[in-house]
């Protein structure tokens, strides 16, 4: 063996999160060729393991091993038709800079559940088109935010901040925490997770978490985010964490204020404008003022339970872009009046609709 050959063969590679050992270059070209004629020139696993000469079992791990340090990257892709007139439609009427419609290949099937997958593919190519290197990507809770980073297969170099808390059950480990690492790995850049719930029980205990200063220091960071990334929930069970986090006597209290929609934890009526329920006090998020001063805000949301949740934030002013289904944007269309919106600026900030604040709130 030459010189060369040698220190290549002690050189080891620090092993990817979960990984117990260290890894040799060697070990990476070997899996690498597993995976190659595994993937690509579909031998069996015993064939190669014949051809290696280790076993198949040995195979097996190697395979593993090219997944765990994305030697291989498997990206399924979901059949998506998009609707540029639509989204166009979408732009002119309510201001936006961005838009992605897509057609579902069948029928609605009612649940937002669908939805999630569908829309998270071009919702994760509009972000990385969006993202700029040394941006700062702000990503809330939500399952479609989740699915999003899923979806993702590259960023450019950028930090990556958790702009809300998470749900109350599972906040050490909610996948929006692990999220936000999947993504700043990415891009390799900083994860600045927040590792709070996004309702708590009162304000008292509220305000203590958000001087905790690991969570201050996250909190800090809100104001440096150029790019969000929001789920839209509807009021309802199952279909927005605010409803879902609240007693019933606090739920038909929302609901009696006449909240139809939730976005990183602000409630909307269905004109867009901001329900004071008396819920900023308790929760863990950007608030509705920093949202509005973000450059891009990408709202993600789809099936005909969201429709008119939807169709509250558009009329917000607080999103520049929105990625949605066909249904959802015909109706918005159809119950919106056309009436022309100047659309955002990036470097001026963003006009809302006339006659119409951002942060308009309904008492």
């Amino acid at each position: 063996m030459s010189e060369r050959d040698t220190r290549r063969a002690r050189t080891t590679i620090p092993p990817a999160s979960g990984e117990p050992a260290e890894t040799s270059y060697d070990e990476l070209l070997l899996a690498a060729t597993a995976a190659r004629r595994f993937y690509l020139d579909h031998v069996s696993k015993v064939e190669i393991a014949q051809e290696l000469g280790v076993s198949r079992f040995k195979v097996a791990r190697l395979l593993e091993l090219a997944h765990a340090r994305g030697i291989v990257r498997i990206d399924i892709a979901f059949p998506t038709d998009t609707d540029p007139r639509l989204a166009a439609a979408l732009c002119e009427r309510f201001g936006l800079e961005h838009a992605v419609v897509v057609n579902p290949p069948g029928a609605d099937p009612g649940g937002p559940e669908p939805f999630t997958d569908l829309l998270a593919q071009p919702a994760a190519r509009l972000v990385t088109d969006l993202l700029g290197e040394d941006d700062v990507l702000g990503l809330a809770w939500g399952r479609a935010v989740t699915a999003v980073t899923h979806a993702l297969t590259r960023l450019p170099p950028c930090a990556v901040v958790q702009i809300t808390g998470v749900h109350p059950p599972t906040a050490i480990n909610d996948q929006t925490v692990r999220a936000v690492h999947r993504a700043a790995a990415l891009a390799q850049g900083p994860a600045h997770p927040l590792y709070v719930p996004l309702v708590l029980p009162n304000a008292l205990t509220a305000h203590v978490l958000r001087h905790q200063p690991g969570i201050a220091a996250v909190l800090g960071r809100f104001p440096t985010v150029t790019t969000a990334v929001v789920a839209i929930g509807a009021w309802g069970p199952g279909l927005s964490t605010v409803h879902d986090a609240l007693e019933e006597d606090e739920r038909d209290h929302c609901a009696a204020l006449g909240t139809v929609a939730e976005m990183a934890s602000h409630l909307f009526d269905a004109e867009g404008g901001l329900v004071d329920a008396g819920l900023d006090e308790r929760t863990v998020a950007i608030s509705a003022g920093q949202l509005h001063a973000v450059p891009r805000v990408i709202g993600v949301a789809g099936g005909r339970h969201k429709a008119r949740a939807v169709l509250a934030v558009l009329r917000s002013g607080l999103l520049t872009g929105i990625v949605t289904d066909a249904h959802t944007a015909r109706r918005a269309l159809e119950e919106s009046p056309p009436v022309p919106v100047a659309p955002r600026s990036r470097a001026h900030g963003r006009a809302g609709p006339p006659d119409r604040s951002p942060v308009r709130v309904r008492p």
